[in-house]
């Protein structure tokens, strides 16, 4: 195994000179097996607050598992995460219901209700969490609606539209409760390239406008760095990079331009997963 890969490049999300904000996720740490397979391991970052930072890594390297850690669908089997400064590990069902409240989540296929227009979904999680009025909720969802693009849509149902409407109507749901850290898992898969590009300037738009801070996992190195301030990079369950988007891109570890740059050569091999340590 190539030395690089043992050593991180960047354990702290900061750009040069320069503080980062507030962390708003914090990993410590964090290792997760299934069987004798180890998918996570000593995983350690902070997600800054107001801004959006994306993991990379080849399929299989264990991107999805590190979500549903910080989402509190799964537990770490060692470790610290920390979600607005409170333990998520070991919390109580109820106290991890209130947290997810204040969560939004762009799932892979957008996860819409098929029986369902688009208006009825995107207005779900407020049926389902709050107690607001009929206006009010037709009001929110209208807004942000709007905000997606999707204001002259809102009648059809999820098999009626394409993918990318699909995206920016889960992206609306997960935006309608106004939560502080909204999360993406594989916001483009399923998608062109022309409608990644239109998926991700208006990732950066709502980021922009909302304030929130954004969390995604994804291969697509083009499309993060279109929108991500922080870079981390999982390869065979570690954390081997991890920093400012520039650093990264400017990183001399072999592993880490292999990566970025798509090529053959390197010590990611075909198969990444049954390569010999």
């Amino acid at each position: 195994m190539n030395s690089a890969v043992s050593s991180p490049l960047s354990l702290r999300p900061i750009h040069q000179n320069v503080a980062a904000p507030e962390p708003m996720i914090h990993l410590s740490g964090v290792t997760k097996s299934f069987g004798g397979n180890t998918i996570l391991r000593n995983v350690t970052f902070d997600v800054p607050k107001g801004r959006t930072t994306a993991v990379l890594g080849p399929s299989g390297t264990g991107k999805s598992v590190l979500l549903k850690i910080i989402i509190g669908l799964l537990a770490p089997d060692h470790g610290q995460v920390l979600v607005f400064g409170e333990s998520i590990v070991g919390m109580r069902v109820r106290a991890l219901f209130a947290l997810r409240k204040r969560l939004g989540v762009l799932f892979q296929d957008g996860a819409l209700f098929g029986s369902l227009n688009l208006f009825e979904n995107i207005a779900f999680p407020l049926r389902e969490h709050t107690r607001k009025s009929e206006a009010e909720i037709r009001s929110r969802v209208i807004e942000y609606a709007d905000l997606v693009g999707l204001s002259d849509h809102l009648s059809k149902l999820p098999g009626e539209v394409s993918g990318g409407m699909k995206k920016r109507a889960g992206l609306a749901r997960a935006l309608v409760l106004e939560p502080e850290i909204v999360l993406f898992d594989e916001p483009d898969s399923g998608l062109d390239p022309v409608r990644v590009a239109y998926l991700d300037e208006l990732v950066v738009k709502v980021q922009n406008e909302t304030g929130a801070t954004f969390f995604i996992i994804t291969h697509n190195i083009a499309s993060v760095m279109r929108t991500a301030d922080y870079l981390g990079l999982l390869y065979r369950g570690d954390l081997v990079a991890f920093g400012s988007k520039e650093v990264i891109r400017t990183s001399s570890e072999p592993l880490v331009q292999q990566f970025l740059q798509g090529k053959a050569d390197g010590p990611i091999g075909m198969d990444e997963m049954v390569d010999s340590r």
